[in-house]
């Protein structure tokens, strides 16, 4: 069974606590518990090997912390609301302590593979995912975008479609391929102006995914000047992107417009922790028909009966949405 970990995994922060020997002892280490009273609320931004980035409001100086022991493997992750409790001036050397993580409104996640039952969560608290796809070297794939999208769906996120090296090939054929589907589209060549893009993302807390080499470090560079994100090439043999980002990394855009996350490229999207169910739940203008399908009916093109080609036919549901949604379905049916 996956673990989800998008509950309040720490609405006990005295977990931790109990005597050493294990939880069948009685009696605790002290009579007298830490409080934490006094813990502060921070963002974190960064997760390099044991270490915790935060951001702590008001506060120029990032705060650098580690996991309390009664937290699990795991439990924390970008984008997390955190407490802090220990040295958080954030000056060079200190170290403060994560004893809490407050209930996450959205988690992305993926796995592996199709078969891979452990979900990974990759980012916390976004409201946005904006997927970025080369039009060329490397060239879009579909599938991809396709599952990615299932993924931004269950996780209750709202889709953009970032299309990159319009220079080298037209976005004709993908824009007519996603806008039925209702999704904002914005193709970008180098040096393009970005106004659009700041506007999309104003406001919101978005995550960056796509294949390594689209250019999603590079787009980072030019919507925060300064931020230095390291960019790399394209093998031109396996025609695929060198891994430049190792960890996600949540960055402030210009003047508090909102934030950006970047995430490392990703080759494989696994959908193992999506359902049917919970995959048409994310489209409300189809959930309402599929109520009147059969038991067990999987909404797909051959299933009989399907309440969405009864929609179609009486006009009530277009059939280039259909299709849309059917493509998606099949990502991870």
């Amino acid at each position: 069974m996956s673990r989800r970990l998008d509950h309040d995994i720490t609405s006990d922060p005295h977990a931790g606590f109990e005597r050493a020997g294990g939880r069948n002892r009685s009696r605790p280490r002290t009579k007298e518990r830490p409080s934490f009273a006094n813990a502060i609320q921070a963002l974190v931004v960064a997760v390099d090997r044991g270490r915790f980035r935060c951001r702590v409001a008001d506060q120029p100086e990032q705060v650098t912390g580690v996991k309390a022991r009664s937290l699990p493997r795991g439990a924390v992750i970008v984008g997390d609301w955190v407490r802090l409790v220990g040295d958080t001036t954030g000056a060079e050397g200190t170290l403060a302590r994560i004893i809490a993580v407050d209930p996450r409104a959205t988690v992305l996640r993926r796995t592996a593979d199709d078969d891979d039952p452990y979900e990974r969560p990759i980012v916390a608290n976004a409201d946005q995912l904006a997927i970025v796809v080369a039009l060329a070297d490397p060239p879009p794939r579909e599938g991809m975008i396709d599952r990615i999208l299932v993924a931004a769906y269950d996780a209750g996120l709202e889709p953009l479609l970032i299309l990159t090296k319009a220079d080298l090939a037209t976005p004709d054929e993908l824009m007519a391929t996603y806008r039925p589907l209702g999704l904002k589209v914005l193709a970008i060549e180098p040096d393009s102006n970005l106004t659009e893009l700041r506007q999309e993302l104003a406001g919101h807390r978005s995550v960056m995914v796509g294949h390594s080499g689209v250019g999603k470090s590079t787009l980072v560079n030019a919507l925060i000047p300064g931020v230095d994100r390291v960019t790399g090439v394209v093998n031109e043999v396996t025609g695929r992107g060198r891994h430049t980002s190792t960890s996600a990394v949540a960055l402030e855009l210009p003047d508090e417009a909102g934030w950006v996350i970047d995430t490392p490229g990703v080759r494989s999207f696994g959908l193992s922790h999506v359902t049917a169910d919970s995959f048409v739940a994310a489209f409300s203008d189809l959930s309402a028909f599929v109520e009147d399908c059969p038991r067990g009916c999987r909404h797909d093109s051959a299933a009989p009966d399907c309440a969405l080609d009864t929609a179609v036919a009486k006009g009530q549901l277009s059939r280039p949405r259909l299709e849309s949604f059917r493509r998606m379905e099949r990502a991870f049916g």
